[in-house]
């Protein structure tokens, strides 16, 4: 690539903290933003668990809404806007860009991706029709939830005139729209984009909904930072969890031409649709393997020269066993021997947000060349036998690329490779 697509800026608010780099030390310390949901009473519920993310009053690195948006603008919109503004803000401050001049301006992409947009606020205004009646809603309930609104209400605040976008598939979402983002620069119709996800929805609804489907944990409520355990064989469902990631990605030239540090290089991006069910992939992974196939032929690698591969794996026994049939016809037998891991069994599954902040933790995967280490892997499944799978603390490696795997329901699959400069 003689000008290849750079990242210049991060940013994320999670279940471990508000904020990309304090988010990545304590993943990399072991530590889980996994527990009790207190977001509304669960008593008598079948999951009692979520990944919710830690107050300031709870954390000095904690999440202050005020610091993302005015109180004003905190009442008209919901929870996953405010996360997006946070993560946008930071992923901003440290590519530097807050251009003032229109042609920039104009230049400049938004794409934000979410799996369900703002279903609180729907609940809530559904729950105000009930009680006192549809006069009392709000006339800004349904720019409160709609799923664009988080790009829309981004590229409000900063200007952005270049195209907008918010991929909703699912749990692909903000993997694709970082892949989107990237076609836009390859294609001459952006230089710069803001690009990522983001998630709220640890709501009765979305809980509820889950649980009938019965696609969520609930072995482990006694103990939730157990609860996400992706490829062991107690893994018994997904954790539900919010948050926001953002990523700032521009060509290398543009990034030198205005002195932005370059963090890693975006190189490839693939996806399909499994075309099968609606919430399982196929049992043999073709589809999923597909698209990490064509993410590699765009980065021009083959797979033995992946240092890593953050997986999808959610912890529900299907799916984490499709992906790793996907990994074996991509990698070959036992995935290669190449490292994996699935952050979500910190993070839990941040749904829409979830590929990008798995693509945050790649690039700094990268940056400082270690892996993080999935928890709970205390008996890997059969399927994992023989897997090259970094457990129980993180790993100093020589990382030069990185496979980073994102799936829907719906049958959306996207991977994203992520390249140190130079490799």
């Amino acid at each position: 690539m003689q000008d290849p697509i750079v990242i210049t800026g991060l940013g994320a608010v999670t279940p471990l903290a508000s904020g990309a780099e304090a988010s990545w030390r304590r993943l990399l310390a072991g530590e889980s933003g996994i527990k009790r949901n207190s977001r509304f009473d669960t008593e008598g519920w079948k999951c009692q668990i979520a990944g919710l993310v830690p107050s300031k009053a709870e954390a000095e690195d904690g999440f202050d809404p005020q610091a993302a948006m005015s109180q004003q603008d905190l009442r008209k919109t919901d929870l996953f806007i405010h996360y997006a503004m946070a993560a946008a803000d930071e992923a901003l401050r440290q590519a530097g860009w807050f251009p003032q001049d229109q042609a920039a301006r104009s230049r400049t992409a938004t794409l934000i991706g979410t799996g369900v947009g703002g279903v609180p606020a729907i609940t809530a205004a559904t729950e105000t029709i009930r009680t006192a009646g549809v006069r009392r809603l709000s006339p800004f309930v349904v720019p409160s939830f709609l799923p664009n609104l988080a790009a829309g209400q981004v590229s409000i605040r900063y200007g952005f005139h270049g195209p907008s976008g918010a991929p909703v598939t699912a749990c692909a979402a903000s993997a694709q729209a970082i892949g989107d983002a990237m076609r836009l620069i390859r294609n001459g119709e952006a230089d710069i984009a803001l690009c990522g996800g983001a998630e709220a929805c640890v709501d009765p609804v979305a809980i509820g909904g889950f649980t009938a489907a019965r696609a969520l944990s609930f072995g482990f409520n006694g103990d939730p930072a157990l609860a996400s355990r992706p490829f062991d064989t107690a893994h018994d469902g997904f954790v539900l969890s919010e948050g926001a990631a953002m990523l700032v990605i521009e060509r290398l030239s543009h990034a030198q031409a205005r002195g932005a540090t370059p963090l890693a290089v975006l190189s490839g991006y693939g996806t399909t649709t499994d075309a099968h069910h609606i919430t399982a992939g196929w049992e043999d992974g073709r589809e999923a393997a597909r698209a990490m196939e064509m993410a590699l032929a765009m980065a021009g690698l083959e797979p033995e020269r992946i240092s890593y591969i953050n997986a999808h794996a959610t912890s529900t026994p299907v799916g984490d066993a499709a992906e790793l049939a996907a990994l074996t016809k991509v990698f070959g037998a036992h995935g290669g021997g190449v490292p994996v891991s699935s952050t979500k069994s910190a993070t839990g599954h941040m749904l829409g947000a979830a590929g990008a902040i798995e693509a945050v933790f790649s690039v700094l995967a990268l940056r400082d060349q270690i892996l993080p280490a999935g928890l709970n892997i205390t008996a890997p499944m059969e399927a994992a036998a023989g897997f090259d799978l970094v457990r129980e603390r993180a790993r100093v490696a020589e990382v030069s690329h990185v496979l980073s795997n994102a799936f829907g329901f719906g049958g959306v699959n996207a991977a994203l490779v992520f390249s140190r400069l130079g490799s």
